[in-house]
């Protein structure tokens, strides 16, 4: 069964069930003439993850058909999933020294500075949106916010925020013009790396760069692509998908607004049923191998469905065991789990208490069969969400950034986003603030 195209991305969950029916693990077409296969259950998930890479592969070299040369060089699920210097697509030593690294430098952000920080931009944007009482949640404020968020994190330039944004979006979406924006999303985060080679400052990628790890710059740009990609799309999908699913369904329209229900459970009740990343992180086996009655062929890809595994209804799982059950694999599981899932926690959950705050009396602004889906075989997020409430007026000032701290000397404290005893890795100099005052790709 095709894992793409206009039916598949409006009613994913048709096609899982279909897959369920052929077997715990069904065989795909990842994207025109690409194949291989896709878990169906939760059980099949936990069990690939749990045994990568003791018995399955991260590496695509292990892709035989790629080898073989039997794989588009313009496909897009090649751009997601071809072999990257990080730590997502490596085995063993060098996906530990790699992935170390990113979690070393991430532990630096302090989660309530970095709390405080998604607070002052969600209200940044809203501002921008409240006088007029019709907004886009998706275009105007999910897809804007972790992308501020992140690239303030990283020191990252607007006008190389800008490609790097503009470039994931056309990844994400499989669009069919992927190799050009996979080369477009290279270039840029490598001028990143030799941006803050040359003026570290008190951020992720000065952080990485200052690493034992010792990342080269081919190491730097995937990981830098790596995190950023994976804080950014996935954030967008969830905060939008919650956002829809408050405003459209019964069971949390009103008690999240009451607050009968937290945001929180909310959450975790869209991470269950609607993740953000529905499958994703492709494996391989070794050698020919059985699961469940199925032949597993060695280099075929196998992607993790973690969309048709979080609703296996094996499970038995009911809307009250949703809340607060975070055994979801949203964040994926093992050793290639998302390394660092409070971040993505903090930010999301921010921008839905926010908007829920000080936009009352939201409602979607069209019917709910109306609204379209992103397509794509691998994520799962809606194109827009339009909704209208009362206008309110704002004071009419417009985002910028905290202001530039002075260079830190042995009495001054580092910036209040990360914590105050940073690895001994970190660099010294002064953080140079990001001000991000040009829109994104949509051009508003």
């Amino acid at each position: 069964m095709p894992l793409y195209g206009p039916q598949f991305s409006a009613r994913p969950q048709d096609t899982y069930r279909v897959l369920r029916s052929m077997g715990s693990i069904a065989p795909i077409e990842l994207s025109p003439g690409v194949f291989g296969l896709i878990t169906t259950t939760y059980a099949a998930a936990l069990h690939l993850l749990r045994n990568t890479p003791h018995h399955f592969a991260k590496n695509p070299r292990w892709w035989r058909a790629l080898a073989e040369g039997q794989v588009p060089l313009d496909s897009p699920a090649l751009m997601m999933m071809q072999a990257r210097d990080n730590a997502l697509w490596k085995d063993g030593p060098e996906h530990t020294r790699l992935r170390t690294a990113i979690i070393d430098s991430l532990a630096h952000i302090n989660p309530h500075a970095l709390r405080a920080r998604v607070k002052r931009i969600a209200d940044a944007l809203i501002d921008a949106l409240a006088p007029h009482g019709k907004a886009d949640l998706v275009g105007s404020y999910a897809a804007e916010l972790p992308m501020r968020v992140l690239f303030e994190l990283f020191d990252c330039p607007p006008e190389i925020g800008l490609r790097i944004v503009g470039s994931l979006i056309r990844l994400f979406d499989t669009d069919q013009d992927a190799a050009a924006a996979n080369a477009d999303l290279e270039a840029a985060c490598l001028d990143l790396t030799h941006l803050k080679r040359s003026s570290p400052g008190s951020d992720v990628t000065s952080w990485l760069i200052a690493h034992p790890a010792r990342l080269t710059d081919a190491e730097m740009v995937q990981t830098i692509l790596l995190v950023i990609g994976a804080g950014t799309e996935p954030s967008t999908n969830l905060i939008g998908n919650a956002l829809k699913l408050m405003l459209t369904d019964e069971r949390f329209s009103g008690s999240v607004i009451d607050g009968a229900q937290s945001v929180v459970g909310a959450l975790d009740y869209v991470l269950w049923t609607d993740p953000p990343m529905a499958n994703y992180c492709p494996l391989y086996a070794y050698q020919d191998t059985v699961y469940d009655g199925i032949l597993l062929r060695a280099g075929v890809p196998i992607l993790v469905s973690f969309a048709a595994a979080n609703t296996d209804p094996t499970l038995n799982l009911t809307d009250a065991h949703l809340a607060g059950n975070d055994a979801h694999l949203a964040f994926s599981a093992g050793a290639h789990g998302c390394p660092s899932p409070d971040i993505a926690r903090v930010i999301t959950e921010v921008a839905v208490e926010r908007v829920l705050d000080r936009l009352p009396g939201m409602e979607l602004a069209c019917p709910v069969d109306q609204l379209e889906r992103r397509p794509g075989t691998f994520h799962s997020g809606w194109t827009a969400v339009p909704v209208i409430f009362p206008p309110i007026a704002t004071s009419g000032e417009s985002w910028t950034p905290p202001p530039r701290p002075a260079a830190p000397t042995a009495s001054t404290a580092p910036h209040p986003t990360f914590t105050p005893r940073p690895p001994s890795s970190a660099p010294k100099a002064r953080r140079r603030p990001w001000n991000f005052l040009v829109k994104w790709w949509r051009g508003q």
